[in-house]
Order: C-alpha cells, then structure tokens, then sequence
C-alpha cells in the first residue's frame, strides 16, 4: 500500500533568489524611488544627481546599469550578521575604501589609516551598518569612473545618496533574504 499525503499538508517551498533587482524613479534626475525585488516594492534613495550613463567620481550620480551583488559587510559591534546568501564579513576598525584617482588602490578596500582620500566603512551614522559591495568600475577599473558605489541603508529623512541605493533597514533584512550572489541591482 502505497503512502498518501493528507490534503493538508504543505511541500516545503525551495527558497530562489531573485536574479535581478529594479531601481525604478519617475526620471533620471529623481533621487527616490522603488527598488523591486521579485513582487514585491520598497522605496529606495538614489545618488543626488539621479541616474547617468557617464559616472565620474564625486558627480553624485547613481550609475546606470546592471551591477552584480558581491560582498556584504556588516557592523559585528551592532548585531548579528544579516541572514544572506552573500559572503558576510565584519568590518574591521580599519576598514576603507579608497576614492582617490590615480591610486593604485582606486575603488578597492583599503587598511586605514591611508595615505589619500577614502571613505571609512566604520561610520559614525547608521549608514554603512550594512553594506552590500557592487561590481560597478570594478573590471577593468576604469580611474575617475565612480568608486564605493555600493546598496546601504537609508539615511532617516529618505534624502539622496552619493551614488549609492539606500533602503532602510528593515527593508534590507528581507532583500538581503531574496537575494543572492548571481542577483544584479539594474539601475
């Protein structure tokens, strides 16, 4: 006699990641607008300038394209590691990412102190308590074409970024559960 499930019971779901995620605005100069993961919508704030074909460091514009998702950082001294199917990894006190043109180390992680311009991953706002790398300018990295463009959190008011997609936090705790690392962010 063979064995027959009740009605009642539920095949369990196979967890998929999205493969893409949307950045949507109402134009390419919009600073907000809604990022959509699989069905499901979120606001979402983008770099000051908009959206723009031609990025160029400090222009403040989001870089049109699609971007793979790659490394998630997170603030160990802040909480957990969000759940993902990224590779995590605490920042460390000495964690930065280097933004000076002409630097060897262009659009890279970097040990702080460090001898030219970069930004400190380990910021004193919430920004960077999670912090999704992007594969923007990163093969071949072209100097002056855009760096620490990354997916972040949101700052409270919902203002503009320097580049980057912000989400708030209790919306990246569910995207960073839908995605993966074969998903791009298409801006």
């Amino acid at each position: 006699m063979a064995f027959s499930r009740p009605k009642c019971w539920k095949t369990p779901s196979v967890k998929r990641t999205v493969q893409t995620v949307h950045v949507l605005t109402r134009n390419a100069r919009a600073t907000t607008g809604l990022l959509k993961v699989g069905e499901m919508t979120f606001p979402c704030s983008i770099g000051r300038s908009g959206k723009g074909y031609l990025k160029r460091e400090g222009d403040g514009a989001s870089p049109r394209g699609a971007w793979q998702v790659r490394r998630l950082f997170y603030r160990a001294d802040k909480g957990l590691p969000p759940r993902s199917g990224l590779q995590s990894q605490a920042m460390r006190d000495y964690d930065g990412w280097c933004e000076t043109v002409g630097d060897r180390n262009y659009n890279r992680l970097v040990r702080i102190p460090y001898a030219t311009s970069h930004e400190t991953m380990k910021r004193p706002d919430h920004l960077y308590d999670i912090v999704v790398e992007l594969s923007h300018n990163e093969r071949p990295r072209v100097q002056g074409h855009g760096s620490a463009v990354f997916f972040h959190l949101r700052q409270p008011d919902g203002g503009p970024t320097a580049g980057c997609v912000a989400v708030s936090m209790r919306d990246m705790r569910t995207i960073l559960g839908m995605i993966g690392p074969k998903t791009t962010i298409r801006i």
